[in-house]
């Protein structure tokens, strides 16, 4: 049903300019899904969905591109070189220790990336830990941290 509920929330807003949750709700009851406005916030969350300028001054859902986007590559990119003072492996973790305040917009950069791999990650103050599926995918990340950083 979720998925279903998905598909659909993307194929309205690819046909309509669809200012607020509750005209999204009114759409796919219209549609037969019964469902909730805490549902569709969550759905919108799940799918990455932004609002976007319409050319008429309003706003309207879109799917954001943030997963092939070289703005967030440059984010990260700069995120690193200001911020990230070093990288390790512990197995299937990976430390990331960064000045002081750091930790937690490297982790949230990082955990944006959708990166193949990573389960999750917390973040400290200036330490970040990165929960990966296993210690190979652990190695490789911290190899392209390192080229990151250099």
């Amino acid at each position: 049903m979720k998925n279903a509920r998905q598909e659909e929330i993307v194929r309205i807003i690819q046909s309509m300019e669809i200012e607020t949750q509750d005209q999204l709700l009114e759409v796919l009851r219209s549609r037969g899904f019964s469902t909730t406005q805490a549902t569709i916030s969550r759905d919108i969350k799940d799918l990455r969905m932004v609002k976007e300028l319409t050319g008429n001054g309003g706003y309207r859902y879109a799917m954001s591109d943030r997963k092939t986007s070289a703005a967030a590559d440059t984010r990260l990119r700069n995120i690193f070189k200001e911020g990230v003072v070093s990288a390790e492996v512990a197995q299937n973790i990976v430390v990331v220790r960064t000045m002081p305040g750091l930790a937690s917009a490297a982790c949230s950069a990082l955990d944006g990336m959708e990166i193949e791999g990573m389960v999750g990650s917390l973040a400290g103050d200036d330490t970040g830990i990165l929960i990966m599926r296993d210690s190979a995918y652990a190695q490789q990340f911290v190899g392209e941290i390192h080229k990151l950083l250099k």
